[in-house]
């Protein structure tokens, strides 16, 4: 994708201010995502509650960041500390708006938040579950071939292409490595993001999407393992939340030259 000049609170953050404003809200959404990944169905009707006390949090207990700061972290109920994770989503979905805004503007930057909210949901649920659920993976690849009809529909045959590149290339991948080891070696979810990969940023950027990907799961699994000293090589490896991080850079910043 073409990205404007990178800059600082300029015209184009200015003009990205609605998705500023709303991402911390959609942050929280993507809190309740991330923690209820394994029983989606639970997503758009539980209500909030207390993790320590189960006490059902009211509207004024909800507002992103401000119920936190103003509650200095702990349930007004039990008092109780409630963590990190919620005001974490939310200033990292403010972040990924904010991003956005400095690198594209109109109908792109739009896009943008959509894919890196999203992927932002993904890479959390991955590393915490080992787990990357339809019902995110799945919508991208619509959304991502819709997105470069309407951005630059010159791109749209590419992305095309790379939807069905990028599933079938992890589905060989998948049975190859089952026929070495005789085990599975990855997972059908990175299939599905992988196609999801190749619908916004086309065949062309799969490449430097998986490169990126492969560059960061290593330096995170070397990161974990320096007080260890070793690395298992039966260890599980989220790779999902690599691929989001190729996902993201690649689309905004185009493949790596």
């Amino acid at each position: 994708m073409d990205v404007l000049p990178s800059g600082v609170f300029d015209q184009r953050v200015i003009g990205g201010l609605p998705a500023l404003i709303i991402a911390p809200f959609i942050g929280s959404f993507l809190g309740v995502v991330i923690t209820r990944a394994e029983i989606p169905q639970t997503i758009l009707w539980g209500r909030s509650a207390c993790p320590h006390c189960q006490t059902a949090l009211a509207p004024r207990d909800l507002v992103p960041l401000v119920s936190w700061l103003l509650a200095r972290g702990r349930c007004r109920h039990c008092g109780k500390p409630l963590g990190f994770f919620y005001p974490t989503i939310e200033l990292a979905a403010l972040a990924v708006a904010l991003w956005s805004a400095a690198l594209t503007t109109g109908p792109a930057a739009w896009a943008s938040d959509l894919l890196g909210w999203t992927l932002l949901a993904l890479a959390v649920i991955d590393a915490r579950h080992f787990l990357l659920p339809d019902f995110l993976t799945l919508p991208l690849v619509p959304l991502g071939l819709a997105a470069n009809a309407l951005i630059d529909p010159d791109n749209l045959e590419a992305a095309v292409i790379g939807a069905a590149a990028g599933f079938l290339a992890i589905v060989a991948i998948r049975q190859l490595y089952g026929w070495w080891r005789g085990r599975e070696g990855i997972g059908l979810g990175d299939a599905k993001l992988l196609a999801a990969a190749g619908a916004w940023v086309g065949w062309p950027g799969l490449p430097s999407v998986v490169l990126i990907a492969a560059l960061a799961a290593l330096a995170a699994t070397l990161i974990r393992h320096i007080p260890r000293g070793s690395i298992a090589l039966t260890e599980r490896v989220p790779f999902g939340s690599s691929l989001c991080i190729g996902i993201w850079i690649v689309w905004l910043y185009g493949p790596l030259q």
